[in-house]
């Protein structure tokens, strides 16, 4: 056991931290399947109903239900802020996935735990390491060479992948935002009393702009596909917090930046197979090595947190 009541089995840690990003890595693939049959709103709340559900009942079968009666002003304000910013990084990324290719938001979105790291500094004066530094370069010199063979798309961020990548990145800073939020909010609340209050926040904000009814208008695959997108924003979560009891956070971190690389992988498996779920992307070599300089930029700069 480690310090801080977790254990220190590295091979479990390791082995739900890969499990996290494969599930991560999974899932705009199938939220571009549901898009087919549902708007993006609508996925969105019935992503955060279900999550709400399961979660809430683990919680209370646990005695940990959330109290809000005694909670300070800053608490609540930083719960709403939390509630606005986790909402619309779901529902940008989404958005973003309407105009652009799964791989496209995946690596992209890898943006996300910079920007994390980027506020930290800015709000909370904290340290970013050169190496930091030089997988943020490492991160941004990838994002060039995988979109080398579409690089004047981005130059019009109003229509087609430019507007898809421009959301994708609105995402991540809407998920930074949220991600400084939950650190403060973590000196009232657990990690899972937070997202079971921001789903139920969720749940109430989506509510007018969604229509839960649009379930019953799916056929049998896009059915499947939202019911796997809703166990994924509770299962792989779970997988998540236990990988960081047996694990250091910024050693799970680095394996979870591989999550493009399983979105690229099983789009490279659905596009051989016959299958059609999705459209192909289209990667050459190049596109590829920048993804793989992607991951490297965040898996460094995740390990150099660690001082």
């Amino acid at each position: 056991m480690d310090m801080t009541g977790g254990s220190t089995n590295w091979r479990l840690g390791f082995t739900l931290s890969l499990t996290t990003a494969a599930l991560w890595g999974l899932l705009p693939i199938a939220l571009k399947v549901v898009l087919e049959g549902m708007d993006a709103y609508t996925i969105v709340w019935w992503r955060f109903a279900i999550s709400m559900a399961g979660l809430g009942a683990f919680l209370a079968l646990r005695g940990r239900l959330p109290r809000l009666a005694g909670a300070s002003r800053m608490a609540i304000l930083l719960l709403v802020i939390a509630t606005f910013t986790l909402t619309g990084n779901y529902v940008l990324y989404l958005v973003a996935l309407d105009h652009a290719t799964p791989s496209v938001t995946q690596v992209v979105i890898q943006l996300a735990p910079m920007m994390l790291l980027v506020g930290g500094v800015l709000v909370f004066h904290e340290r970013f390491a050169r190496v930091q530094w030089i997988g943020f370069a490492v991160l941004g010199a990838g994002l060039l060479l995988f979109f080398n063979q579409r690089l004047p798309e981005l130059a019009r961020p109003v229509e087609g992948l430019g507007l898809g990548v421009a959301l994708t990145v609105a995402a991540g800073v809407s998920w930074a935002a949220y991600g400084l939020a939950q650190k403060q909010l973590l000196k009232h609340f657990s990690a899972q009393q937070v997202l079971w209050m921001i789903y139920i926040g969720a749940v109430v904000v989506m509510l007018p702009a969604s229509d839960p009814a649009e379930i019953g208008d799916l056929d049998g695959l896009q059915l499947g596909m939202l019911a796997f997108c809703c166990a994924n924003t509770l299962g792989a979560y779970g997988v998540f917090v236990e990988a960081l009891y047996h694990w250091d956070v910024s050693r799970v971190s680095a394996v979870l930046a591989t999550a493009p690389l399983f979105t690229i992988g099983a789009m490279w498996a659905v596009e051989h197979s016959g299958l059609a779920l999705v459209a192909a992307e289209g990667l050459n070599s190049l596109s590829i090595a920048g993804a793989l300089m992607v991951v490297a930029g965040s898996m460094a700069s995740a390990l150099a947190a660690r001082n």
